[in-house]
Order: C-alpha cells, then sequence, then structure tokens
C-alpha cells in the first residue's frame, strides 16, 4: 500500500509485543472477573458477546452511538492495527511517556496530556484494546476510581474502556467465552481486510446482514488512513441524527490518538475546511453536507488531502434527490482524484455489478450474523416461518395460544398483545406501525390490557423518565407517554423533539422501557435492537412494504452480546397473504441512479457545479464525465427514448434558459468546435450555496425585493426569506390561528406581510369564510404562516408552546426550525457570491446561529458539543459548567455526580467531545496567528534579494 506499508496482514506479533500483552493482562487481573483461558485459534478470532451483568447496566447505559459491530468489537484486529502503528512509528520513550502520566493530576486540563506525544497515545489505545481479559464488576470500578482520584497512574485499558461506547463493551465483556460465531465473525473480517485490492488500494464494496460487523471493518481502514497514511477521511451518513452519534462516539478516540472528528451537518461545517497545520482530520458529514464539502475541496484544488472516503447504506444511491447528491459526491471524487479511495457498505444490495462499474470497485459479500435471525409471518391464529425451501415459501410452525375474551378479541383482531407478552418485560420488544398516529394508538390499547404487575418493573426508574421528559417539556407532558410509561412502554416517531426521542432511546436501551410502537424511520435511524420484532402491517403510510425496508426493519431483530436469536414477526390479513408471499421470497430490490429523475436537484445541479468547478468546460467533456456515473452506466434502462448525449445536451441548454450558464449550444454534428461554456454569478451562487435549482430564481427575486425595503425592526421579515420553500407544499393553514397571529403583530410587523404579498383584508376574509376574488400565490401565503411559526420560537424558545399555539405536532416545528437553519446557512453562502447582496451577510449569521440553537444565548457555547440537547445543556449550565473551556476541563467523575441521570460513558463522551471541539477551535487560531506571522515572499526587500 502506497506510503503506508499493506493492509492488516495476518502475521504473529513480536516476542517484545507478546510479553507487552503478559504484562498488562497480569496488571488489570487484580480488578478483573475469573476468566477461562482462551484457545489460539488464529489471529481472526473474536469472542462471541453474551448478556451484560446487572453491574455493567447500573454503571453505565446501553450504547446508543454506534452499532453493536461498530470500533472495537474485535480485540485481535485491533492489535494487528497496533502493529501496524509501532511499525510506522519507530522512535517512542514509552518510560518517559508514562511516567509525564503518572505525575498528572486527577483532573487533566483540556490540552495536558494532549500533548504527549501521539505516538504514545496510539499504543496506549491500540494495546489495550489487544489485551483485556475480563470486565469489572461496579464494586470493582468504584474502588478503581477511588484509587484512581488518590493517585492516577498508567494503566492502559482504563479510559479505553471507560470512553467506548457500550454497546462495544458488551464485545469485551464475555471475552473469555469462545465460540462459533466469534471465529466466523473474525474470519471473515480477517479476510476482508487483507484482500488484494484494499492492499492496492482499489476501491471496495462490501455487503452483509445488519449486524454483522460491517462498521467495525470501515473505521479500522479510517484508523489506518489518519494514522498511518497521514490523509483526512471523509464518511458520509445518511442522517443528521446518526453524523451527531458517530461523533459523540468517535470524538475520544481522536483526543487520544490525535486526529480531529469535525461535524459537518445540518448548519454545521466550514467550506472550505481549515487546512490543518499537523493533525489529520476525520469529516463525519450527511449526504447534502459531504457534497459541499467535496465541492469546498475541489475548488481549492484540496481533493487529494482527502485520502479516504467511506459511505454507509450506499444501497440509498437509489433513493431520490439524497441519492442524486450522493451519486455526485462519488463520480466527482473518483473524476478528480485518482489517490482517494472509496469504500461503499451496505445490508441491502442487488445489482452490485452496476455499483461495481460505476465505483471501479471490487466487491466482498459474507452471510455472516452474530445472531440467529427467524422470520415469521402471522396470518390469523396460525403463525408460519419464512422457509426459501417451502414450495410456497412459508412453512407452519405453530398455533398462537392466548385467552381472548370477546370485547380483547375486538380491540385487538391482531394479537399483538399476545405477541408482546410473550417477550416483555424481560426482553425487549419494537413494534412497527404504518403510520404515526397507528404508533400511539396501538401502545395505548397494549397498555389498557395489561397486567398491573407490568407496572412494577423498574418503577422507579420509569418515573424518573417521567420527570425528565416533563423538564424536556417545561412542564408539560404527552398525555399518551403519562399513560404508557409506567408499563415500561413508548411510542417513537418524528412527531416527538429530539431530547425526547433521545432521551426515549436511552430509557429503551437501559431496560426501563422494554416496548416502542414505532415507524419505519427507526429502521433506518439510531441502533435500537430487539428479542423480537413486529411488523403491525406491510405497509408505510399507504404504500406496501419494499423488500429493502422490510430488510433494514427485521435486522432489527437479535441484540448481539445480548440474545442467543432474534425473530420478526409480519402480520397479514387475508387479502394481501399472495403479496407478502412474494415480499419474503423476492430479491432486494435494484438501486437506481436518479440523476435523470430528480431533474433540478440531480442532472442539472450536477452539471452547473461541474462547470463552476472547472471540472468540465464544455459539452465534449461534460459528456465524457457523465459516462463515468451510475447514470451512465445504466442509461440504457433508464432512458431508451433519448441517448446520454441529448438528455446532456438538453440540461445544458435549460441551464443556459435559465441564466445559470452562459455559452452557445452547437449541434451534436458541431461539438469538436465548440466553445467552452461559462457559469454566470447567480449559477455561481446558487451551486454553492446548494441551492435546489428549482427554486433559485424566486429565491434572488425574493432577496431583491427585500433590499428595497426589509423590515428589520424585529427578525419576521428575515425568517420569512428563510423559510424554506420545499415546506410550503405540505402546510395547510388554520385561518382562526392565522388571523390570530397576525392580529398580534405590532404595525410594523404587520407591514411584512403586506411587503410579501399577503394584504389584511385577505387573511381576514379567509378567517371568516368570505369568498376571496383576489388571487394571492399559495407559496406565499404557506411560507408566510410557516415564518410566524419560526418568529413564535425565536421569542418563547419553546417547542411545546408553540406547537399548541399554532396545533402542529412537536416534531413537526423541531422539523421546520432545523430546516430554516440549514437553508439559511445555505443563503448565507448564495448571498457571498452575490455582491449585490452582501448587507443580508450579517444578518444571516447571526440568524442563523439563532435558529440552529433556538435557546437562550448562554446554552449556544454548550450545545455546540456534539450530544448536548437543551435539556442536558441546562442541567450543565445550572450546575455551574458554563462555557466550552468548563466541560473540556471536567472531571467526568464529578459530572455524574452533579448531573441527574448522567451515565459514567455519558460524561466521559460528552468531556471528550468537548475537549475536542476546543481542539480544533484552538488550531484555527493557532493556524491564523502563523498566517499572520508569515513574512512574505515577495515583499520589495525580499524581490531585491532575489535579484542577480
Amino acid at each position: 500500500m502506497e506510503g503506508g506499508g499493506p493492509a492488516v496482514r495476518r502475521r504473529s506479533r513480536s516476542a517484545s509485543a507478546r510479553k507487552r500483552s503478559r504484562d498488562r493482562a497480569q496488571s488489570r487481573s487484580a480488578c478483573s472477573s475469573p476468566v477461562r483461558k482462551r484457545p489460539s485459534s488464529g489471529a481472526g478470532e473474536e469472542p462471541q458477546p453474551a448478556p451484560s451483568s446487572p453491574e455493567y447496566n447500573n454503571d453505565s447505559e446501553e450504547d446508543l452511538f454506534g452499532d453493536y459491530d461498530s470500533f472495537s468489537g474485535n480485540d485481535s484486529l485491533l492489535a494487528q492495527v497496533d502493529n501496524m502503528e509501532q511499525e510506522c512509528i519507530q522512535s517512542i520513550d514509552l518510560t518517559s511517556c508514562t511516567k509525564n502520566m503518572e505525575d498528572k493530576a486527577t483532573v487533566e486540563p483540556a490540552f495536558g496530556y494532549l500533548q504527549l506525544q501521539n505516538a504514545k497515545s496510539k499504543e496506549l489505545i491500540f494495546s489495550a484494546a489487544g489485551n483485556i481479559t475480563g470486565f469489572r464488576t461496579e464494586e470493582e470500578n468504584h474502588l478503581r476510581i477511588t484509587s484512581e482520584q488518590e493517585n492516577r497512574t498508567l494503566e492502559p485499558g482504563d479510559c479505553f474502556l471507560d470512553d467506548l461506547p457500550s454497546s462495544q463493551l458488551l464485545c469485551f465483556e464475555e471475552m473469555n467465552k469462545t465460540s462459533v460465531d466469534s471465529r466466523k465473525s473474525s474470519e471473515w473480517q480477517h479476510t476482508c481486510l487483507t484482500l488484494e485490492s484494499l492492499q492496492q488500494r482499489k476501491n471496495l464494496i462490501y455487503s452483509l446482514p445488519t449486524s454483522g460487523g460491517k462498521t467495525l471493518v470501515a473505521e479500522i481502514l479510517i484508523l489506518q488512513e489518519l494514522l498511518c497514511r497521514q490523509k483526512d477521511v471523509l464518511m458520509v451518513l445518511p442522517y443528521v441524527a446518526i453524523v451527531q452519534e458517530k461523533v459523540w462516539a468517535l470524538s475520544s478516540f481522536g483526543i487520544e490518538l490525535g486526529f480531529l472528528v469535525e461535524e459537518y451537518a445540518g448548519s454545521k461545517g466550514r467550506f472550505p475546511p481549515i487546512k490543518r497545520r499537523m493533525k489529520k482530520s476525520l469529516y463525519i458529514a450527511t449526504i447534502e453536507k459531504g457534497h459541499s464539502l467535496v465541492n469546498s475541496l475541489i475548488e481549492t484544488g484540496r481533493i487529494g488531502d482527502l485520502g479516504l472516503v467511506v459511505v454507509d447504506e450506499l444501497h440509498m444511491l437509489g433513493e431520490g434527490s439524497r441519492g442524486a447528491t450522493l451519486e455526485m459526491i462519488l463520480a466527482k471524487i473518483l473524476y478528480t482524484s485518482k489517490t482517494t479511495q472509496i469504500i461503499g457498505m451496505s445490508a441491502t444490495l442487488n445489482n452490485v455489478g452496476d455499483l461495481q462499474q460505476f465505483l471501479q470497485a471490487e466487491y466482498y459479500t459474507n452471510n455472516f450474523r452474530p445472531v440467529e435471525l427467524k422470520e415469521y409471518v402471522k396470518i390469523q391464529d396460525s403463525i408460519y416461518e419464512v422457509d426459501n425451501k417451502a414450495e410456497n415459501g412459508l412453512t407452519f410452525s405453530r398455533l398462537l395460544n392466548f385467552k381472548y375474551s370477546s370485547n380483547l378479541q375486538k380491540m385487538d383482531p391482531d394479537h399483538l398483545i399476545a405477541l408482546v407478552t410473550e417477550v416483555i418485560p424481560n426482553y425487549s420488544c419494537l413494534v412497527f406501525c404504518p403510520t404515526k398516529k397507528n404508533c400511539e394508538n396501538v401502545a395505548e390499547m397494549i397498555c389498557k390490557y395489561l397486567n398491573k404487575e407490568y407496572r412494577n418493573h423498574k418503577e422507579n426508574e420509569k418515573q424518573d423518565l417521567i420527570k425528565d421528559l416533563k423538564n424536556i417539556g417545561k412542564g408539560s407532558l404527552c398525555p399518551v407517554l403519562k399513560r404508557t410509561i409506567p408499563f415500561g412502554i413508548a411510542y417513537h416517531h418524528s412527531g416527538l423533539t429530539s431530547d425526547e426521542r433521545k432521551r426515549i432511546e436511552e430509557a429503551y436501551s437501559a431496560g426501563v422501557l422494554c416496548l416502542l410502537t414505532c415507524t419505519s424511520t427507526l429502521a433506518a435511524g439510531v441502533n435500537l435492537p430487539a428479542r423480537r420484532v413486529i411488523l403491525r402491517a406491510p405497509y408505510v403510510a399507504t404504500e406496501f412494504l419494499k423488500k429493502n425496508q422490510y430488510k433494514q426493519i427485521i435486522g432489527r431483530a437479535g441484540r448481539a452480546g445480548i440474545d442467543s436469536a432474534g425473530e420478526s414477526i409480519l402480520i397479514v390479513q387475508e387479502k394481501d397473504k399472495h403479496l407478502v408471499r412474494d415480499l419474503v421470497n423476492s430479491p432486494l430490490e435494484n438501486c437506481y441512479s436518479n440523476l435523470f429523475l430528480e431533474f433540478t436537484k440531480g442532472i442539472q445541479s450536477l452539471l452547473l457545479s461541474l462547470v463552476g468547478l472547472k471540472i468540465a468546460r464544455n459539452p465534449e467533456e461534460i459528456y465524457h464525465f457523465m459516462c463515468g456515473t451510475l447514470f451512465g452506466v445504466q442509461q440504457q434502462f433508464l432512458s431508451k427514448e433519448k441517448s446520454l448525449s441529448s438528455i446532456t445536451r438538453e440540461a445544458l441548454g435549460c441551464l443556459i434558459e435559465k441564466g445559470l450558464l452562459k455559452g452557445k449550444m452547437t449541434s451534436e454534428k458541431e461539438q469538436k468546435s465548440q466553445s467552452n461554456l461559462e457559469i454566470t454569478q447567480l449559477g455561481q451562487a446558487t451551486y454553492k450555496g446548494c441551492i435546489d435549482l428549482a427554486y433559485c430564481d424566486a429565491l434572488y427575486r425574493d432577496l431583491k425585493k427585500g433590499l428595497e425595503g426589509l423590515v428589520l425592526e424585529s427578525c419576521l421579515h428575515l425568517l420569512y426569506l428563510t423559510t424554506p420553500y420545499d415546506m410550503t407544499y405540505h402546510c395547510r393553514p388554520d385561518w382562526m390561528i392565522y388571523f390570530r397571529q397576525f392580529s398580534q403583530l405590532n404595525s410594523v410587523e404587520q407591514k411584512v406581510a403586506a411587503i410579501v404579498g399577503v394584504p389584511e383584508s385577505f387573511i381576514t376574509k379567509k378567517a371568516s369564510g368570505q369568498a376571496i376574488k383576489k388571487d394571492v400565490d399559495n407559496c406565499v401565503i404557506n411560507r408566510l404562516y410557516l415564518s410566524f411559526v419560526l418568529y413564535a420560537l425565536l421569542k418563547e424558545t419553546n417547542i411545546w408552546n408553540v406547537s399548541e399555539k399554532f396545533n402542529m405536532s412537536r416534531g413537526y416545528v423541531q422539523n421546520l426550525l432545523n430546516s430554516a437553519a440549514s437553508f439559511s446557512s445555505c443563503m448565507l453562502h448564495f448571498c457571498e457570491e452575490l455582491e449585490e447582496f452582501w448587507v443580508y451577510k450579517a444578518l444571516l449569521t447571526e440568524l442563523t446561529k439563532r435558529l440552529t440553537y433556538c435557546v437562550k444565548a448562554e446554552l449556544i457555547p454548550l450545545m455546540e458539543v456534539a450530544g448536548v440537547l437543551e435539556s442536558r445543556a441546562k442541567q450543565l449550565y445550572d450546575s455551574g459548567y458554563k462555557t466550552l473551556a468548563h466541560l473540556a476541563n471536567a472531571d467526568p467523575e464529578t459530572l455524574v455526580k452533579m448531573i441527574e441521570h448522567l451515565s459514567r460513558r455519558q460524561a466521559r463522551q460528552i468531556v471528550s467531545s468537548a475537549k475536542m471541539l476546543l481542539r480544533e477551535k484552538a488550531e484555527a487560531l493557532q493556524g491564523e496567528v502563523e498566517e499572520l506571522l508569515k513574512v512574505p515572499t515577495d515583499t520589495p526587500e525580499g524581490l531585491l534579494t532575489t535579484l542577480p
């Protein structure tokens, strides 16, 4: 492998390394439970995780941040990475480093031990991972903590274990138990990591079932790139929540190993990113922010700094406009950087050949799953097991044996209560429902008929959960949750706020809640596995379930390290029997390009940025680029009527017509004599701001009109401008609420409505039900209504009050807020490219920050830390942690004592995230100082010295 040696190789460890391992194991034996000697069966061996002990659950809540197959799930692989690090770094004085660590005080300053050599940190982390022989009980943890406070010494493994996401600790907890599954897990991971294609730095696509261990492989490759090859890495994840969790989980590793973890999601992210002086960066980004990041690196000539790009959920290439954006990212990297390696992973891929051709990649797959998954289908009282060998794909398994009264049969015809009570409260269960309302109804129905004894299970913890949710809601609590939580049941869907969802997820992972009723979005979001997964119906809203969606949902069944098996049950009505048989026995759907289907967000947006970035300057070069996209690979299937060349030329013609490009389009026969295309100022602003081409004209007109009379007495007019256009289509104003909110505005604010085109008379007549003769643009009407919602939010900073005031769900209001913050950030970049809009720059900078956090100003520094939401920020602020520096220098043990319901793991991760953010800011300031003090080479004195 260029510059960094080969990928992880199978080899024996040196004698000194083995000795070091024995020493560490002996040093830990005093605080470890008795273990059996592990048989030596090769470097690829990994023990099967087993159920967590009660002591462990009391010490730390289960992991919400990363998969069970994520980093540190395999000690032998980490030991191999340790060996690579030892080869890369030869001059390490371990003795002196250890002595320095022993001399440290109990509470380290934010940049205390971080100033140690990176090599020392690498030794600490990787060697600890390879030599863990047992797990501490809660009492032993207490003794260790007391000892640390009295005299802190460097003990390999302590900081590593305590900072790990606890789902990964499950993999260590029972490491003394060797199993067939653990050997299989290590074998496939070792085989994948030692593929010749990886050693030659070829691109790779790999696919395994959910919980198969995919993430671990990707994270080892990420560390190898950051530490050995000294290159930056981009990790692309599908959702903001997952990005935040990954930043939260990996910050402690960045602190120990000496690299930066930077978040690119929502309104966060700097374009172009700061060019770091010494450390390398791991950019963790959503698809949209990842695209902007790649564009900025190409524009500044720094795309070669990106050594590795990892894409999780690669199958999202086939999902609408987000898939089109993901395709643009990968196509640009392939075209502009021959040294950047691309790794794509997914559990649901079918037409891999097309993806291989597009990414110029090798393919690896394995059917390994650490926990066996059994699929069932329930029809009336009968339960059938999915069996591919059976004639119709189903084999009879059993009859459901549960005595139903006539009343219960009427209320629960699908026997959900019977199915869930076979599992809860001792094990966990997820019930997927077609709609949000159905989630709430099912949760209430189950609680209504459950035995009262269910209320006794972890009663105190449930009361704490209710108390926390009331605090999050500033005194308000959803009446449904108030009734269901005492039974250990809650709903989970987008109608909840982020704080509410996070607290419910924590309670579920800790076993306080044993059942969640949820929508299909949970299957693609955070990792919340269960012993049993029940699909209430084979529908998502009114659409029949797709095979990919079905696989994602049932993949939640079976928790590695906790369950010996997982099972899914799909409830089917007689009318859907034939459709379900096809569903369970059919192959996965193919992944097709969306560049052509998403015309303005797809091919037009791509071609505009190609010209703007000077990647391709004329139709011939653009056509050559398009041949290398997934659309180019699949064009014969996706558009049989038109050729790729004619589609490209048609899209370029549309861009010229819109005034985004300028140049002359010649006929296909005259292609050789064609002139270069140029991007206009509007086109430049549009692609740099990532503005949907469908709205760029409207945005320009609205901003131009705003210059004529921008009302700055309040932020209402600016909020109207930053309200996303695409959210207006789903808005249905309540006209009485509209009129009431308008009436509460002062006279200057009411002028805003008239300026944007919604007169007072129109609102009054609509509220009174009178006929309207004059037409008013629905988009403008809805945008103004949504801007009223945002205005109320910024004034009250209470989502509960605002949602009740406008009769909207809390989740919808928060989604509006997040979308407005993101669109405001895009508008800022748009205005930066157009000199006429200079006045908006300062205004939008401040407004973007207010929309991003929507809290009192004093809480913003704390909420900048990954994973700290409003309720936690309030707790920290009230306890005296008022700045980023306070958090970065905090003692996690003190945090646990002072902050209610904060686990040790969470405390350590908060401190690590704060240190990482503080380090990023310090690095940026140091870089600015060095740039200012740099002696210019083009001064007159300098020029004179170079003359002969």
